[in-house]
C-alpha cells in the first residue's frame, strides 16, 4: 500500500510503499493516535524496514492508496 503525506511548508511530500502487509486500518489507527498527543510524531515502517518519524503537528494531509492503484506513468514515475 502506498501512501502520501503531505508537509507544511514543504515543497515536497513524503511517498511511502508500506508493502502488502499494511492495511489502511492500521495507517489511519497510527495516525489518530498520535493526532491525539500534544508534540506527538507519528512513526511509519516503510516495507524496506527504514521508520520514518513525521512530527503531526506538521502534516498537512495524508493520502493512501491501495494496492490496485493505477501505475504511475511519467517523468516522475
Amino acid at each position: 500500500m502506498d501512501i502520501r503525506i503531505g508537509i507544511i511548508q514543504s515543497a515536497r511530500e513524503l511517498e511511502l510503499d508500506l508493502g502488502d502487509d499494511a492495511t489502511v486500518e492500521a495507517v489511519k489507527t497510527g495516525l489518530e493516535a498520535a493526532l491525539g498527543t500534544e508534540g506527538g510524531v507519528w512513526w511509519i515502517a516503510d516495507k524496506k524496514g527504514r521508520e520514518i518519524a513525521v512530527p503531526v503537528a506538521r502534516i498537512a494531509y495524508v493520502e493512501i492508496g491501495g494496492d490496485k492503484a493505477a501505475p504511475r506513468i511519467g517523468f516522475g514515475a
